[in-house]
């Protein structure tokens, strides 16, 4: 049997899409956790010092998108085609970019700065990238791509408390397909446990 072992930081974040692909799949795997204060002595063992990895049969693998997409197309949520996938690619980077637009913004230094990046982030960015993810949602029958569940919606919800959490607000409030959606992609059955069992997002922050 295949062992699949998965380390990160106690938190959702980059980590969970993993997580959600793994348990929709139906896959039993080592959900390894540490705290912040060990990630010092821990990350220069991690490929280029960085995570999440995951491990399959001890062959250590780094790029959370990259194994998400692998795990995609053993899961039959990759895209029939070549222009499905390419379409299915874009939705992933699309809120990869709105992610990383709030981690600047979360994560930086300057009070200051910060402050200023936070009104930009809160009255134009964030309304620019789920404005367009609503309609987006709206014009493919409640999905990211061609009507039908992929792993960008499954991507999509999988970070979206982490992107809440870092945001300060909740992205879907006043976004009711979005909304519909996530209730959606919670509703999936191996979604449903895998959220039933995991840790608690409140407690792991």
């Amino acid at each position: 049997m295949t062992v699949y072992k998965l380390t990160y930081f106690n938190f959702p974040a980059l980590a969970e899409p993993i997580r959600f692909l793994l348990s929709y799949l139906e896959i039993d795997f080592e959900d390894v956790r540490f705290e912040g204060e060990q990630w010092p002595s821990i990350k220069p063992t991690m490929p280029f010092g960085r995570v999440p990895i995951l491990e399959i049969d001890g062959k250590i693998l780094n790029q959370s998108v990259a194994i998400t997409r692998y795990l995609s197309k053993k899961a039959g949520l990759a895209g029939s085609d070549d222009w499905e996938s390419l379409l299915m690619d874009i939705a992933v980077d699309n809120v990869n970019d709105l992610r990383q637009a709030i981690s600047l913004t979360a994560f930086e230094p300057n009070e200051e700065v910060k402050a200023k990046k936070y009104i930009t982030l809160i009255n134009e960015t964030i309304p620019l990238y789920m404005n367009k993810f609503e309609k987006t949602v709206e014009e493919n029958d409640g999905y990211f791509v061609n009507g039908k569940l992929s792993w960008a919606d499954l991507h999509f919800v999988a970070i979206l408390d982490f992107l809440n959490f870092m945001a300060k607000v909740d992205i879907l409030e006043g976004r009711p397909k979005l909304q519909e959606h996530k209730k959606k992609i919670w509703e999936i059955p191996q979604i449903k446990s895998w959220i039933a069992k995991r840790p608690s997002f409140a407690k792991s922050l």
